[in-house]
């Protein structure tokens, strides 16, 4: 089986971490498969929203280690530059809303992958571990830069350095989610939000997810323009005039994404 697996439904594709016996963890192979999949899902106007999980009892337990002291293996600055920070790019740079459905444990580079999502929702047996101090390293894939700015910058502080293991009903109440699930109904419910938001208009939520990437380094002022900007833009779509259209003769708005 592909270590990472498509399937597009009505709008959404479920990208599926599939290395189960191995919690997920990712190698080169799936890295970058996965890049190939985020790049379908972008280019394919068919999907309108992308729901990523993981296959068996993990979400992703980060990278595989037994990859990165191989002799042979693609080395430390590979691993970053070539596997994850350009899926991180992706899933941050990519126009249509993303959620992250952590079915299980989310470690090192898997709960950065995670946090860089749109939308993180978890099971209530989920887990979440900074585990790089844990063997003298430094959280990468984005986690310096996201978890300060979810849950602020002394709990990242304490977390990365630390390394500890936090519940779903933690990261939760620190900021990490969006929503947990009880088990029976996670994957009915979280799928649930991904067909929602592919019933959306897709440029706009688009537009709002770039324009929140801006203001992570902009004045006010700069924002306040960019909002004008991209306000214009969304004004523009056939889908702000259908949602109006619909409001107006007080119906249920069918969205085409354009």
């Amino acid at each position: 089986m592909p270590s990472v697996l498509i399937d597009i439904h009505e709008s959404v594709a479920t990208i599926t971490l599939n290395r189960p016996d191995k919690l997920n963890s990712f190698n080169r192979e799936m890295a970058l498969l996965l890049q190939d999949k985020l790049d379908e899902c972008a280019t394919n106007d068919g999907v309108r929203c992308i729901y990523i999980t993981g296959a068996g009892k993990g979400f992703c337990a980060g990278q595989d280690l037994a990859e990165v002291v191989d002799p042979e293996g693609p080395g430390m600055q590979k691993i970053l530059s070539e596997h994850y920070n350009p899926i991180i790019t992706r899933l941050r740079t990519i126009p249509k809303p993303i959620v992250a459905a952590v079915n299980g444990v989310a470690a090192g580079a898997g709960a950065n992958l995670a946090f860089a999502c749109d939308i993180v929702v978890a099971s209530q047996n989920a887990s979440f571990l900074q585990a790089f101090s844990k063997i003298g390293l430094i959280p990468d894939s984005g986690g310096t830069f996201h978890l300060p700015r979810l849950i602020g910058f002394q709990k990242a502080s304490a977390l990365m350095m630390l390394g500890d293991k936090i519940s779903a009903e933690d990261a939760l109440q620190m900021g990490m989610l969006y929503k947990i699930f009880g088990e029976d109904v996670f994957v009915s419910e979280s799928k649930k939000i991904a067909s929602t938001l592919a019933a959306m208009p897709t440029k706009a939520l688009g537009y709002i997810k770039h324009v929140l990437n801006q203001s992570l380094s902009n004045g006010l002022a700069d924002q306040l323009a960019l909002e004008d900007e991209f306000q214009q833009k969304a004004a523009a779509t056939a889908d702000f005039k259908e949602g109006v259209a619909a409001f107006l003769e007080k119906r249920k708005p069918n969205f085409n994404g354009n």
